[in-house]
């Protein structure tokens, strides 16, 4: 039926186990106005291959709600972000069951690739979405959301919270506004 959204494939607990370690390739082009970079995929990410893929996470209805996009898009549509001027990657490649079973060390390392990642492509604004991560990998323990004062690869840095389900200090309506915010952040200049 035309118009009618995408459906949330069912993933067993075998393709899910079978998940962990995986990677997704990234939804990126030069010069982007915004990268959003993951914590890491989780196990149902990357069995669909889907950015912030499972279905109770709430990137894609946060993006909606604070203006990135005109209509809240299916994680299957992650592609027409590119049309928008937006992309995805990951701090962390390494899918997990949850993203405290990462170490200090990957997040370090993530870090650095990241910030290689952002020299090579240009985006404006790197947006890290989890404070926690930002704060491990890249050495700033007090470093809060919002617009940070170091770039990433050159690029301007946002923090924003994680729109994980697990993540309940954040409803969809407060994470919309975050997002709202760092959306006048990338149209002020």
């Amino acid at each position: 039926m035309a118009g009618q959204q995408p459906r949330f494939p069912r993933i067993s607990r075998d393709e899910l186990a079978a998940a962990a370690g995986r990677t997704i390739p990234d939804v990126i082009a030069p010069g982007l106005r915004v990268l959003f970079a993951g914590i890491n995929p989780g196990l149902y990410t990357a069995a669909t291959g889907w950015h912030f893929g499972r279905p109770g996470n709430r990137f894609w209805p946060a993006l909606h709600l604070g203006g990135f996009t005109d209509r809240q898009l299916h994680p299957s549509e992650q592609h027409d972000l590119l049309d928008l001027g937006l992309g995805i990657t990951n701090v962390v490649p390494r899918a997990t069951a949850r993203a405290d079973e990462l170490t200090p060390a990957e997040l370090t390392e993530g870090a650095a690739q990241l910030t290689a990642k952002a020299r090579r492509y240009t985006p404006a604004w790197v947006a890290v979405v989890g404070v926690t991560a930002y704060r491990i990998g890249f050495a700033r323990p007090k470093a809060g959301f919002g617009e940070q004062p170091e770039l990433i690869g050159g690029a301007r840095c946002w923090v924003l919270p994680n729109p994980s389900g697990l993540n309940a200090h954040f409803t969809p309506v407060t994470l919309g506004a975050a997002f709202a915010e760092l959306r006048r952040a990338t149209e002020a200049g």
